[in-house]
Formats: structure tokens, C-alpha cells, sequence
């Protein structure tokens, strides 16, 4: 159970390594850079969307939205440029991929605004 679990986060970094470098290629299609962009960019941010120490929602990103955007994003991406990029992909390291700082940037500061406003309802209501 743990190795087909290791098996399958092997194979999602190796999809996430796969989508940025079909994101970097001009044949991809405009609308699947997009989501590729969001998606990858989420992958790689240093901060969750759902912090992981909120039980059970705090992993519901990591075990459900984030395949599921990959999952997305690989039916948006045309077959011949998909599977060139995971044959490069196979030959490359996951160090390639840097963390995503603007991504991280967002998070933080959608989580600074709801506070805010959570702060603000609480003083002036």
C-alpha cells in the first residue's frame, strides 16, 4: 500500500515536471497555459490554498484539487506535445522546478484578506 502510494506521488511530480515544460513550449494552446500556469503554480507554491494543519480540509487540496487540476490540465494539452514533454521529463530532475513565489504571494495575501474582513465584520458589527 505505501509503495503504490509512493509510486503515485512519483508519478504526479513527474506530470507537474511534464505540464511546465509543455507550459514553455509556444505549440501549447493558449487556454491550456492557463490552467497549466494556475495549476503548476499552485503545485510549486510554498503555501496551501487550505493550511494543512485544519483537519481534514487541510489535506483536501493535496489529495483532491491538485490531481484534479492535473488531471485538467493534461486533457487540455495536446498528446504529441504531452508525451515529448514527459520523455524530456524522464530525463530531467525535479530540481528544474523552482518554487513558486508569486503563487505563495496570493495565497498569503487571500488569506490576509479574509482575515482582515473576518476582523473587520467583528469590530463594526
Amino acid at each position: 500500500m505505501i509503495e503504490k502510494i509512493k509510486n503515485n506521488i512519483l508519478k504526479l511530480k513527474k506530470e507537474i515536471l511534464a505540464l511546465f515544460l509543455a507550459y514553455k513550449r509556444k505549440e501549447t494552446p493558449l487556454y491550456a497555459k492557463i490552467i497549466i500556469g494556475i495549476v503548476v503554480g499552485y503545485a510549486l507554491s510554498p503555501i496551501d490554498l487550505i493550511p494543512d494543519f485544519i483537519p481534514i480540509l487541510g489535506y483536501l487540496d493535496d489529495f483532491l484539487i491538485l490531481p484534479l487540476g492535473i488531471t485538467l490540465a493534461i486533457k487540455l494539452v495536446p498528446d504529441y506535445i504531452l508525451e515529448e514533454c514527459r520523455l524530456e521529463a524522464e530525463n530531467m530532475s525535479n530540481s528544474i522546478l523552482p518554487k513558486n513565489k508569486k503563487a505563495g504571494f496570493i495565497i498569503l495575501m487571500f488569506w490576509l484578506m479574509l482575515i482582515g474582513y473576518i476582523v473587520f465584520k467583528v469590530i463594526y458589527d
